[in-house]
């Protein structure tokens, strides 16, 4: 059963709809200020809270202590079944443009990237401060989608979306979309992996704005003295920390340079060291350290250093954990395989160098866990390798680490070259070592080495492929058909030919690594959704134990706090940490069974129990 939520103009309106679309009783008006009281009251595990966006509705629940056990996102869903191979004959994916298809995602409200939105010199035609509507790009020379780096930060450029419920000025009516998409899974070809795929995401935004809502622990005054002890005192605004000032001096005496010459200008800088005669062609660290001159020390070093004091120094800390939480802001399916992006803040990527600054709250701990070598696992199941299953499962309950249970089945002589391999084969590797290694993986692996090859294949001839829950990939474009087919005009010339060849196999590449990535994103979703529920199933804690510092309703509870594609880490009461261990570790292998059944492949964790979050990893 689902009650749709939606802004009415004397309230918010409450209708129930059965699971196949129908209406279930009468719609309610009531006033905005009593959601809260209303959903806690109704809250039930069979009822699914149906929205526009999750970030529209959830956070002001958990403002007021509501947690909601399942949702569906229409926003989220409508994305999915429009793009989906298995949906494309429904009528929603036949459908012509509408406002769902422009909605953009809604960032938390309150958090920096709303007030941002809500600056009085932000002008109405202003760049969108994220917007997802050019996320389907090409590829890059990596292979992977050009969103999918680790940072997630990534804002694309493109037309300003509205934000879910707006529609620019188009009629949004929650109730009619969620109709048209539940039809869309009756008529899809595989309805029951597309129903897990929606649940998954839906269970995600969920999770996404309850860490939001809870907040990592961060301390502020260690942060203050990890930057202290690199940089020196907080300086004035306008200058530069000590370390990096007496830097930028030895740098500008290195290629005998004016006082005036700025390091943080780049073709400034460039400019001075050839004139120096340093022969750097780019300010890269690997190209730099191939020379030998007395500016590329002091250069490294402030490179170095001027990364920490703007990426995470001290006005991250006033903008980002300024209450002594540091609060995420996550875009669920943000990326186009399927994987989260960050709207800001650095949340997919925390330095080594400020992790000592994330300690848990007196009397509670972190329960750090992350999948070990989860593509290549998935691979084997999405194949139905055995063999190279096989190679990765667990034995006399140790766990086995794939890429020395690959060396063990006589593939290849090395861990090293079972890793190159087995990432040339998901990435599209064709040279050095991954290209010599790669035959014999293929030779040893049949099934797996196939499926990405056929990937491959079908992203050069133009095709989409599609996880295993059913998310696809998106069609190259026009300018990419436009270069392939001014490689057969008769006067093309060998430079079309091989620009139309390069371009193929790098959609290829893409192609190859998105069903992978993309499923390994799907079951780390349903990771998460099983994690929230065994978390919440295990109830508060007794008495004796002192609260967190995390608001209502989780400063009781184990709780996400911080999830990275294949890790995530539980804020806990002490007491509680190795109960959460076990939930954990058994919400992977719940994953696992949900997304491949009965297909005997392992995905182990390494778990960790600690008190700050720079010792539970590695």
């Amino acid at each position: 059963m689902h009650t749709v939520i939606s802004r009415e103009p004397s309230g918010t309106g409450l209708r129930p709809v059965s699971d196949s679309g129908v209406p279930a009783g009468e719609p309610r008006i009531i006033d905005t200020a009593g959601l809260a009281g209303e959903v806690a009251t109704e809250e039930s595990s069979q009822v699914r809270w149906t929205w526009d966006d999750t970030n529209n509705w959830y956070p002001a629940l958990l403002a007021e202590g509501v947690r909601v056990d399942r949702a569906h996102d229409l926003r989220l869903a409508h994305a999915v079944l429009r793009t989906s191979v298995l949906s494309a004959r429904t009528a929603l994916a036949e459908a012509g443009p509408g406002a769902w298809d422009r909605l953009a995602p809604v960032p938390p409200p309150g958090g920096p990237t709303a007030a941002a939105l809500l600056r009085p010199d932000r002008h109405p035609g202003a760049e969108p401060l994220f917007d997802l509507g050019e996320i389907a790009a090409p590829p890059t020379r990596s292979g992977t989608d050009q969103n999918s780096r680790r940072e997630g930060d990534e804002r694309p450029s493109g037309p300003e979306a509205p934000s879910a419920g707006q529609g620019n000025g188009e009629t949004l009516d929650p109730a009619a979309e969620l109709a048209a998409q539940l039809a869309a899974l009756k008529d899809s070809t595989e309805p029951g992996r597309l129903r897990l795929l929606l649940a998954a995401e839906s269970a995600g935004a969920l999770a996404a704005a309850e860490m939001h809502h809870a907040g990592l622990p961060w301390r502020g005054d260690i942060h203050d003295e990890i930057l202290t002890e690199a940089l020196g005192p907080r300086p004035r605004p306008g200058a530069r920390p000590a370390k990096l000032e007496a830097l930028a001096h030895r740098i500008r005496e290195a290629i005998d340079a004016p006082p005036t010459l700025n390091p943080d200008s780049h073709p400034d800088l460039l400019r001075a060291m050839e004139y120096a005669g340093v022969g750097a062609r780019s300010l890269r660290k690997w190209e730099l350290e191939k020379l030998d001159h007395p500016v590329i020390a002091p250069l490294l070093e402030y490179k170095g250093l001027y990364r920490l004091y703007t990426a995470n120094g001290w006005n991250w800390l006033d903008t980002w954990a300024p209450d002594g939480r540091f609060r995420m802001e996550y875009v669920v399916g943000g990326v186009v395989t399927g994987r989260w992006a960050s709207t800001g803040g650095g949340a997919l990527s925390l330095p080594h160098n400020v992790r000592r600054a994330v300690t848990a709250d007196p009397g509670w701990t972190f329960v750090v866990a992350d999948a070990a070598q989860l593509e290549p696992r998935v691979l084997a199941a999405l194949a139905r390798d055995e063999r190279m299953a096989a190679a990765g499962r667990s034995k006399d309950g140790a766990n086995t680490d794939m890429y020395a249970g690959i060396v063990a089945t006589g593939a290849v002589d090395s861990r090293e070259h079972a890793k190159v391999g087995m990432l040339g084969a998901m990435y599209g590797g064709t040279t050095g070592v991954s290209a010599q290694v790669l035959p014999r993986l293929a030779r040893a692996f049949p099934q797996a080495i196939d499926l990405v090859e056929r990937a491959a294949r079908a992203g050069e001839r133009g095709e989409r492929v599609t996880t295993r829950l059913g998310r696809s990939s998106p069609l190259p474009g026009d300018s990419w058909a436009a270069v392939q087919g001014s490689a057969f005009d008769e006067d093309a010339g060998a430079d079309a030919q091989s620009r139309a060849r390069s371009q193929t196999r790098s959609w290829g590449r893409f192609t190859r690594n998105f069903v992978v990535q993309g499923t390994a994103a799907e079951w780390a979703l349903c990771w998460i959704a099983s994690i929230r529920r065994r978390l919440w199933a295990m109830g508060e804690a007794s008495a004796e134990v002192a609260p967190g510092l995390a608001p209502a309703p989780f400063d009781r509870r184990p709780h996400l706090v911080f999830f990275l594609h294949d890790e995530v880490v539980v804020h806990a009461p002490a007491a509680l940490a190795e109960q959460v261990a076990l939930e954990v570790r058994a919400a992977a292998d719940e994953a696992g069974r949900l997304l491949f059944g009965d297909f005997p492949v392992d995905f182990p964790l390494s778990v960790a129990v600690t008190e700050s979050y720079a010792d539970g990893k590695g």
